[in-house]
């Protein structure tokens, strides 16, 4: 789907200020004398600083910060809980790593707007970029170093079952739902297509944990649904033929469960 990814920092000094500093301090210094001659030494009262916009502003980004961290690493917290591990020190360790990326992966899409990506053109489709294009170009340009981090992490505390455990929570457990999809749409499948499809949807599971909502998450899912449906392709088969076969069944079946339920409701057919 997406082909395309590419992507984007006085002078205040000459004679006639000074001689009109000269001259205020100069005012300035005979008020402070006068005033030692005739009250004794003055007081200076300080009205309160006001507070700022730019102040309040950050303030307010900060809080939002701290909020959002937290919620990210109850977020992790939970998602490691999972596991029930049995050992307090390594879901610590665990916990770290994906609450680590997670926060990554948050900021760097909060400081990459998909207006930091040039309005351009979809290689693949010759139509404009849309915004969520735009916004996958931006986020898949935040550093290797970050899912390298987390896979690295996660390999070196759990077992590949308990990765694949915790890739499935980012992912809220696409690949087993697509995967069986393709069963019930291909009743045949091969045991190399879905190995192979399976492949597909892991390796879709793994790009996708980088990107920070679900749009973006099914987005990438979708590269690789199209992949899988090609390979289906490739062996013989018709894709579009058996989607539609199987949609029209559920289609019917619907309208069945519809006509059965409105025959029970009026039996005598008033």
């Amino acid at each position: 789907m997406f082909l395309v990814l590419n992507n984007l920092r006085w002078q205040a000094s000459n004679h006639s200020i000074m001689k009109k500093q000269f001259i205020l301090r100069s005012h300035f210094i005979a008020a402070t004398c006068l005033a030692v001659l005739n009250c004794g030494l003055p007081t200076f009262a300080q009205s309160p600083a006001p507070v700022s916009n730019a102040t309040s502003g950050d303030a307010k980004t900060l809080e939002a910060k701290s909020k959002s961290d937290a919620d990210t690493e109850q977020k992790a917290a939970e998602w490691v809980g999972s596991l029930k591990l049995g050992d307090a020190a390594k879901s610590k360790r665990v916990t770290e790593i994906v609450a680590t990326h997670l926060k990554a992966v948050r900021d760097w899409h909060n400081e990459h707007p998909f207006t930091s990506v040039p309005a351009g053109t979809n290689a693949a489709t010759g139509k404009p970029l849309n915004q969520l294009e735009r916004e996958m170009i931006a986020d898949g340009a935040m550093p290797k170093s970050v899912h390298d981090n987390l896979m690295t992490g996660l390999r070196k505390e759990l077992s590949p079952e308990q990765v694949e455990s915790i890739l499935d929570k980012y992912t809220v457990g696409k690949v087993a739902f697509t995967m069986n999809g393709y069963r019930a749409i291909v009743p045949d499948l091969t045991a190399e297509e879905e190995k192979t499809i399976l492949g597909f949807l892991k390796q879709a599971r793994e790009e996708a944990v980088d990107y920070k909502n679900m749009k973006e998450i099914s987005a990438v899912f979708e590269i690789y649904k199209t992949k899988s449906e090609q390979h289906l392709n490739s062996n013989g088969r018709d894709w579009k033929k058996m989607y539609k076969a199987y949609t029209d069944a559920i289609k019917a079946k619907k309208a069945e469960a519809a006509k059965q339920k409105a025959a029970a409701e009026n039996p005598a057919g008033k």
